[in-house]
């Protein structure tokens, strides 16, 4: 690949994960927020999780400070000028979303591709905001991204040939596995995953079963990792509820209706892993 510079827009935990594949790759990262501190503190969280890697003995010194040269923090987003490509992984909402869009256009080069780490929206409608559809795209990661090996490409109704193929060759550049979905919401993965999370809110909503013995149900009867209600607030209730809602809109089908419980643990603030209350308390 010819690409040697990009910028990840948002760095929490999603664009903090995009920036440490990459710069661990050898790729300049501009790790872009809308404040330098929160920039800075994306890095300082990617030293932090490197750090005990190093510590467990599945990495080396060197590796991780590579990995850190690599990734430069930056609040000016008019620095993607510097970048032949732009992900942006901020927060699950379409307005957000198209005004970061909208600003990325106006720097970037010519040529330069913008993608978005979207889950669930629309890639067309957010390629329709710029003055390049063409060479938009959706890039969706796997939380966490450094330990996750899948990325969904989803080509939006104007994404050219040309940018799809640099972007999958780009996704094998990352040891990555990469599949293509066309542009509809959810996407492959949360149109699956999403109405299963939803029906498991659904069956605890309804009196059927604890949420232990539902998560217990899908471990060890489905042999998945981890069962559904824990899975949702690592997500984050309010991303899931986000989706859902995107699903229903979309489709406009009452099956991607969301369970009223779902909307009101969002509504208590009870949001999972990062508030430490969801269907489980965490200390």
């Amino acid at each position: 690949m010819s690409m040697k510079t990009l910028m990840v827009i948002g760095a929490g935990q999603m664009g903090a994960g995009i920036a440490e594949v990459f710069a661990a790759k050898g790729f300049n990262v501009l790790l872009h927020d809308r404040e330098l501190e929160l920039a800075e503190k994306g890095k300082a969280g990617i030293k932090q999780r490197l750090e005990r890697l190093v510590a467990k003995g599945y990495t080396e010194e060197q590796d991780v400070q590579q990995t850190l040269t690599g990734i430069k923090p930056i609040a000016d987003i008019a620095a993607c000028a510097d970048a032949e490509l732009v992900i942006e992984a901020a927060t699950e909402n379409m307005e957000t979303k198209k005004q970061l869009f909208k600003r990325a256009d106006a720097h970037a080069r010519e040529g330069a591709i913008l993608a978005s780490n979207t889950s669930s929206l629309s890639i067309t409608e957010l390629a329709s905001v710029t003055k390049r559809p063409e060479h938009v795209i959706g890039m969706h990661f796997m939380n966490p991204v450094p330990r996750m090996k899948l990325v969904e490409i989803i080509r939006g109704l104007q994404t050219s040939d040309a940018v799809y193929q640099q972007v999958l060759e780009l996704t094998e550049a990352l040891e990555k596995v990469a599949v293509t979905s066309q542009d509809y919401p959810g996407f492959i993965a949360n149109r699956i995953l999403m109405p299963m999370i939803n029906e498991a809110i659904y069956t605890l909503y309804e009196g059927v079963a604890s949420a232990e013995d539902i998560d217990t149900v899908m471990k060890l009867g489905m042999n998945h990792p981890m069962g559904p209600l824990t899975l949702a607030d690592f997500i984050g209730l309010d991303t899931c509820l986000a989706i859902m809602e995107v699903l229903h809109q979309g489709f406009g089908d009452s099956k991607y209706r969301p369970c009223p419980l779902l909307r009101q643990y969002v509504q208590a603030g009870w949001l999972g892993r990062k508030t430490k209350r969801g269907f489980f308390v965490y200390e």
